[in-house]
């Protein structure tokens, strides 16, 4: 009953029917499934078809993912008819077949549903996607013809000028016929490329898929991938994909949230905050744009159950106000006190305040997202049982790029606090990374009360003043300066400026893809590399991720993996008190399902992979492997006790973010499928076991 309520799909309850009576006669007729003879007077079932296997493999399935507009059809003919139930875009399908111009497919193991059209498929022999990463420092993507060519480019001594001579050729020619034209063109290397920055990135808010169809590993810095695109766009029968029913902001406003540590110790921080928003809305005063960008306050401290004085964990001072209600913001600020008694730990509960900010701000209505988190002191761990929201920095990190707001910390370093200044740094870098492998982190020198406050002022100063330029900038149609890729400046001052020049240009570049409903490139096949290849042949090189991994889950398959998880964190922690060796391989298992296939780990969730002796199928071709899928089961038991716990314990935080993906409606795609579990979620690789 649970399976048939959450599966309302036609296609899915014929795949779930053919299971459950698949299970029935393993449960029903085990001396004929075993092998064994049958009964006398028995009759044998008709054996199930399997979907083709990929070349060279035992147990890995050909499978292919659907295009916008893809039809079933009842035989491989093209006079053949058209079956009723639609299909959704993205859709995995397995191949039982292939005829002519079309793909016998299904979506379960145990049976064909119809035929489809193989020009409206793209071969996926794995569930991992590309994403584009933040638009800042790096230059635009460049989808390569082949791997030779890429190859060829990525082995010129001068790599920085002849991937110059290629965006410009592809910058010339931009309108959909000149692109067509340049991809039939046996001349040209580069066949398409990432929206250049004057037209603004491909927007966060379009869903796009970007299949991995091949790998090639022999560069230490990059990978070359083989990849489709494949952008849905205002397709009529998937009227919730891509942009359609959402509305491009007509204009860029800023909004600036400070999320502070109001614990005993932060007295002078928190007058100097009031301090930097006087200075700014004295500045956005005089301008024409000053009402686009608008200061709210959140604060934070630790668990109140456990200290009933501290008041609060975490509060919400005042929502966005504009230069309008300045007056407003000020004496709600200026009512905030520091906490009369100490909390349990020296760490405070940041991700508690991070998410009350990200939860209970109203941000609607602003392109440009910050968050400026100031604290002295580190972050409870997701694990610590009086933290409130389960997640540990890197996860919440991951929480703010899906809601497309910008963290950047200021942490005011005290002698007081020194003993907790490494691990406090490392939390915040967590929570602030950056694509180019900075972090938005800004460490303040408070030798004396007076120092930091005074450092604190001009740093915080400087954000502000810049994040509201990018809103005056943009306003009056000017595209800003282009940050180049140079090491941080370890001065607070400099440093901020820099940080808002890096994420003021990729939010300005958002907007840009947004307010233009900028697409992804259309290939159908193409190689890439995940790194910025300019910056990699500048002096000295620098390595920029252009792409990341993800892998397209939908809400029943992450379901099943949060389900799967629960098991293993409870076998984890038998396992350490009672002994065990079967957690790593199962733990592997899972991972290998859900990134090589979520549709058969769904069926079969507690395969152990390493037992049935196919693991090493799973892992073979893999472009991209979690953390766990890294490391081999000697490396597991050679880890102490401390370390284990710890991994568990980051995966308890993992399982929190599951929770909030499930509640993430704004970033699932339905493709106009009325159930909830059909939707489709790009799960990043590094938020899987």
């Amino acid at each position: 009953m649970f399976i048939a309520c959450r599966l309302s799909d036609p296609l899915r309850k014929k795949a779930v029917l053919t299971a459950c009576l698949a299970l029935a006669a393993l449960l029903c007729l085990p001396p004929a499934l075993s092998g064994a003879p049958a009964p006398a007077g028995t009759t044998s079932a008709p054996a199930e078809r399997r979907p083709l296997l990929q070349p060279g493999k035992k147990t890995l399935y050909q499978r292919v993912i659907s295009h916008p507009g893809a039809r079933l059809y009842s035989g491989p003919g093209q006079d053949a008819a058209p079956l009723p139930d639609a299909v959704r875009t993205f859709t995995a399908f397995y191949v039982y077949g292939r005829e002519g111009a079309r793909l016998e497919a299904g979506v379960s193991t145990t049976g064909p549903d119809g035929w489809i059209d193989a020009n409206k498929t793209t071969e996926w022999p794995q569930a991992i996607t590309m994403l584009f990463t933040e638009r800042s420092s790096r230059m635009p993507v460049l989808f390569f013809k082949d791997h030779e060519a890429l190859v060829q480019t990525c082995t010129d001594e001068h790599l920085d000028r002849r991937m110059a001579a290629y965006r410009a050729a592809a910058e010339a020619a931009r309108t959909d016929e000149q692109e067509s034209a340049r991809q039939n063109d046996p001349t040209l290397p580069v066949i398409a490329m990432e929206p250049p920055d004057r037209e603004g990135a491909v927007s966060r808010d379009r869903f796009y898929l970007m299949p991995v169809l091949n790998m090639d590993n022999q560069f230490q810095a990059t990978k070359l991938i083989e990849v489709a695109s494949i952008d849905p766009g205002l397709d009529p029968l998937n009227t919730a994909a891509g942009e359609a029913g959402r509305t491009p902001p007509a204009e860029l406003r800023t909004a600036i949230a400070f999320v502070i540590d109001t614990t005993i110790s932060m007295r002078p921080y928190i007058e100097q905050s009031l301090s930097v928003v006087r200075d700014i809305y004295d500045k956005l005063e005089k301008s024409p744009n000053g009402d686009k960008v608008a200061f709210a306050v959140v604060a934070y401290r630790s668990n109140v159950a456990l200290t009933p004085g501290l008041e609060y964990s975490s509060r919400v001072i005042s929502d966005f106000k504009t230069v309008r209600d300045r007056a407003s913001l000020e004496h709600a600020l200026a009512a905030v006190r520091e906490a009369s008694v100490s909390s349990h730990s020296v760490d405070e509960d940041a991700m508690d305040g991070v998410k009350t900010a990200a939860d209970k701000l109203s941000w609607e209505g602003y392109s440009s997202r910050v968050m400026l988190v100031v604290s002295d002191a580190g972050a409870l761990k997701g694990s610590d049982p009086h933290a409130a929201t389960g997640m540990d920095p890197t996860e919440m990190a991951d929480y703010l790029r899906a809601n497309k707001i910008w963290p950047t910390v200021m942490h005011i370093k005290s002698p007081k606090n020194r003993a907790n200044h490494a691990p406090a740094e490392q939390a915040h870098r967590e929570l602030s990374r950056l694509s180019d492998g900075n972090a938005s982190y800004i460490a303040i020198n408070a030798s004396t009360p007076a120092a930091g406050a005074a450092a604190f002022d001009k740093a915080g100063k400087a954000l502000a003043d810049s994040y509201s330029q990018l809103a005056e900038a943009t306003a009056a149609g000017k595209l800003l300066t282009k940050p180049a890729a140079r090491a941080l400046s370890s001065d607070p001052e400099q440093r901020a400026r820099q940080l808002a020049e890096i994420t003021g240009y990729a939010m300005q570049l958002e907007f840009l893809g947004s307010h233009r409903r900028n697409k992804a490139p259309s290939v159908v096949r193409a190689w890439i590399a995940d790194a910025d290849l300019e910056q990699l042949g500048a002096t000295p090189p620098t390595q920029i991720m252009a792409v990341e991994p993800a892998v397209l889950l939908t809400k029943n398959q992450l379901s099943d993996l949060s389900a799967q998880v629960k098991l293993l964190i409870d076998q984890a922690t038998r396992a350490q008190r009672l002994g065990g060796s079967d957690f790593f391989q199962n733990l592997v298992s899972v991972a290998a399902q859900v990134t090589r296939d979520p549709s058969r780990f769904s069926y079969a969730p507690g395969q152990n992979l390493a037992r049935t002796g196919v693991l090493s199928e799973f892992l073979e071709g893999l472009p991209y492997k979690s953390d766990v899928l890294g490391m081999t089961e000697d490396e597991w038991y050679n880890k102490s006790v401390g370390e284990q716990t710890q991994f568990i314990n980051r995966l308890k935080s993992r399982l929190a973010r599951y929770e909030e993906y499930d509640r993430d409606r704004a970033n699932w795609e339905s493709f106009g499928s009325p159930n909830a579990g059909d939707w489709v979620y790009r799960v990043p690789l590094s938020m899987l076991p």
